[in-house]
């Protein structure tokens, strides 16, 4: 089951039935069944007190995923923050929604098993998400 919450702001206008269609179709992809996945759209203090807690980082991000995946079958809670994905839209060129649904499959694309921190694999990262966010565009 996928839910969407907000902690703390608006919940941002989504298809909350295309993303639930995407998100199963990108981890059918990687051979993954969807289980229990939590999003939790929040701003900025609240993401940096999450990441202050349970990671020990001090700065602000756009998501943090929480890995509770079994076997083949993926879960998670996954914080997004809606100030850092407009600030990133801006930044990159990008429309609002595009930045979310971007972050939004980068939480999938991780419990999935892909990374983006060591040698090359922001670049692979991005290529999933590339390949994602084209597969959301035919299911639109």
């Amino acid at each position: 089951m996928i839910s969407f919450q907000s902690d703390g702001i608006e919940m941002p206008q989504t298809d909350r039935s295309l993303l639930t269609r995407w998100i199963h179709a990108v981890a059918s992809h990687y051979g993954r069944r969807v289980g229990d996945i939590a999003y939790i759209f929040t701003d900025d203090s609240r993401i940096l007190e999450v990441n202050r807690q349970y990671l020990q980082h001090d700065y602000y991000t756009d998501i943090i995923t929480f890995d509770y995946s079994l076997g083949t079958t993926i879960g998670g809670d996954i914080f997004i923050s809606l100030d850092t994905v407009a600030s990133n839209a801006q930044l990159f060129g990008a429309t609002y929604t595009d930045e979310l649904h971007r972050v939004i499959i980068h939480g999938i694309l991780h419990l999935c098993g892909i990374n983006d921190k060591g040698p090359g694999e922001r670049a692979i990262m991005e290529a999933a998400e590339n390949q994602a966010l084209a597969t959301l565009a035919t299911l639109s």
